[in-house]
């Protein structure tokens, strides 16, 4: 018996443990669905990370056509990713990231952001470029969030060609940091193909106090354009740009602005500008024809992904369809306030079709890639659309009270000077104590036909005859004043300086307690030039400005800048354009104004009239910064002589009373 009940007790636990085995393997083969997967591993360095954590992941990288034995000349398309993730205590509004690109690099595309300057792709980034969230701008904490990552970061997958880096070097950029205010950055630490930083609170950094908003603080800049949503319905709304000039020397003329829709928006009425191309073809045979199917196109303004938009006439202020807004058709004139206040603003409105899925009133999306372009004007580059606090109106019936946007957005634009971009303006130097004019750069406003001529010779001197007479007409004035002179004649003869409008400073006397100058404006061009105005910064001089007879002038607030500012008196504002000569086979007249500008030298004792304290360090017209000459006018040689006359007279006389006295 005994036997027997070994082997059935052995059988009892055998099936036991398949039993339990049988347990086991179904729970391997069959996992529970309802349990959560494991958050993935924060990047290295996160964890140690209290404030705003960025990342930048070179992912790699294919040889381009064509395929070269010179190194630095090969092409490689490449592929990074780029992340920003507030692990703060505070909602990072608007953030903006700096990636440090040194390899030549053209973006193609950038996912999730945009660069601020509101290009188009390829954009050329070799020394680096700012991204800005688009669609997500702002980041929320962790705190709020309940740690959803999502809300709490941005990434930017990078497309684009890099030169140079042959494998197995890694291409990565030489810096990266966060350029939103307040914040401080340290070196990023690179390993390998993986780079970060930390960046946290300045805590010497002081914000302007400002309302207390869940929208971004509006900010400073030359150019602040708004774009504000005053009425919203289901699948439309109506939006109002608002242009300001904020910079003392900033300027439009005809302005043109251009922007690009994020979703198939189009425009289907427009007041106070118009749009420069009306083609309904983009509406009818795409995304908008397919759900708008009985809506009329023939009216609609603009069906442009980038539309080009632009001011009206002044005649058609009180047109009831077109106008009749305030601070409308100007022409496209935006002047300073310093010359008009009530012209330095500029505002028309649009009507804005939405398609699903924004076809709600609460979805509103505005344009992004905004940029702005004028005649004769400085370059302006503009940020990216940031959400701030619904601008306020005055109510349109009169009454004590003030009506709020449905949503406003601002875009700052700033004043920049590009190394490529010529000058649209040029300055020449003159003197009363010599005979010669230093003329403009050559070249100085670009150089379209270099073949014909020297684009790199100096420019030759000029008499003072030839100021008033178009290049093409100067040559034989200007190789004959060098023969008379005794001056090298370049061969081929430098190229002209191309610029449609010249100013000519001309110190005109310089006495015991005081000197003047004279201003004189050409107008090359054909266009003349309405509310012209002109500045001068004058770094020794500024503080002995007395007056300017033929134009208004006054001296700019910020004396650190110590610029003059003058413009044209009452009537006498219009700079006319080119015209014929009075006979026939004569040359061709440019517009002109000129005036005499006073200095005193009681503020100003230890300037130097004749040794170029006279003359100014910089020269704008209408906001163009214009080009000047490297030189200034010496004292010539006949006026030397005249000098040494005097002086040998004064000596031989002086020795002719001392020898009569002996």
């Amino acid at each position: 018996m005994k036997a027997l009940k070994t082997p059935c007790i052995l059988i009892h636990v055998a099936l036991i443990l398949l039993c339990l085995r049988t347990q086991i393997c179904y729970g391997q083969d069959y996992p529970d669905a309802e349990s959560p997967p494991a958050p993935p591993a924060p990047p290295p360095g996160q964890d140690l990370c209290n404030g705003i954590f960025l990342t930048y992941n070179f992912m790699g990288r294919e040889l381009l056509y064509p395929h070269l034995k010179n190194a630095s000349a090969q092409a490689w398309a490449f592929k990074a990713m780029a992340t920003v993730v507030n692990a703060g205590s505070e909602e990072l509004k608007a953030w903006k990231l700096f990636v440090g690109f040194r390899h030549r690099e053209i973006l193609v595309s950038a996912t999730g952001a945009t660069i601020i300057d509101g290009g188009d792709f390829p954009a050329a980034v070799g020394n680096g470029t700012t991204f800005v969230g688009n669609p997500q701008a702002d980041l929320k904490t962790a705190i709020e969030t309940a740690g959803d990552y999502p809300q709490i970061s941005a990434q930017i997958e990078i497309k684009g060609t890099q030169f140079g880096v042959k494998p197995p070097t890694i291409p990565m950029p030489k810096s990266l940091k966060l350029v939103n205010d307040g914040y401080l950055c340290p070196a990023a630490k690179n390993d390998g193909s993986y780079m970060y930083t930390c960046c946290k609170k300045d805590p010497k950094f002081k914000a302007p106090p400002v309302k207390s908003t869940k929208f971004a603080p509006r900010q400073n800049g030359d150019l602040l354009l708004s774009y504000d949503v005053m009425q919203a319905y289901g699948n439309n709304y109506l939006a109002q740009v608002t242009m300001e000039n904020e910079h003392p020397l900033g300027r439009l003329d005809h302005w043109n602005l251009t922007w690009e829709w994020q979703n198939n928006e189009f425009i289907s009425q427009m007041r106070g500008a118009f749009t420069h191309k009306k083609d309904i073809s983009g509406c009818l045979y795409g995304p908008a024809g397919k759900y708008y199917k009985e809506f009329d196109f023939s009216q609609v303004v603009n069906c442009e992904k980038k539309p080009i938009i632009s001011d009206l006439p002044a005649t058609y202020f009180n047109d009831t369809k077109l106008g009749k807004l305030p601070y409308c058709c100007r022409n496209g004139s935006l002047l300073p306030k310093l010359m008009d206040e009530s012209k330095a603003t500029s505002v028309f409105q649009l009507t804005v079709f939405k398609l699903p899925p924004h076809d709600n009133r609460t979805a509103l999306v505005p344009p992004m890639k905004w940029q702005i372009r004028g005649d004769l004007n400085p370059n302006y580059r503009c940020g990216p659309p940031i959400r701030v606090e619904p601008t306020e109106f005055p109510d349109p019936s009169g009454l004590q009270s003030t009506t709020t946007a449905v949503a406003s957005w601002q875009v700052v634009c700033n004043i920049t000077k590009s190394e490529i971009k010529q000058s649209s303006c040029c300055v020449s130097f003159s003197a009363y104590y010599n005979e010669s004019i230093i003329p403009c750069p050559t070249c100085a406003c670009g150089c379209p036909d270099p073949e014909k001529c020297n684009p790199k010779a100096k420019a030759m001197l000029l008499p003072s005859e030839a100021l008033l007479v178009p290049f093409s007409n100067r040559t034989n004035k200007v190789v004959a004043w060098a023969g008379l002179k005794h001056l090298p004649i370049p061969k081929p003869l430098p190229c002209p300086d191309n610029c449609g409008v010249s100013i000519n400073w001309h110190v005109s006397t310089d006495y015991k307690d005081g000197w003047t100058a004279r201003v004189t404006l050409f107008n090359w061009d054909t266009l003349p030039f309405e509310d012209w105005f002109l500045a001068v910064r004058m770094d020794k001089a500024f503080d002995g400005y007395e007056n300017v007879y033929s134009f208004n002038g006054t001296r700019l607030p910020n004396k650190e800048n110590k610029t003059l500012f003058f413009q044209g008196l009452e009537g006498l504002n219009y700079l006319v354009g080119l015209t014929n000569g009075t006979r026939p086979g004569e040359p061709q007249v440019p517009g002109k104004q000129q005036s005499v500008i006073s200095f005193l030298k009681k503020k100003t004792p230890n300037i130097d009239v004749q040794r170029g304290d006279g003359f100014p360090a910089k020269v704008y017209f209408n906001g163009e910064e214009c080009a000047l000459p490297k030189d200034f006018p010496k004292r010539d040689a006949a006026h030397k002589s005249a000098v040494n006359i005097v002086l040998i007279i004064f000596i031989t006389v002086l020795t002719f009373v001392l020898i009569q006295d002996r």
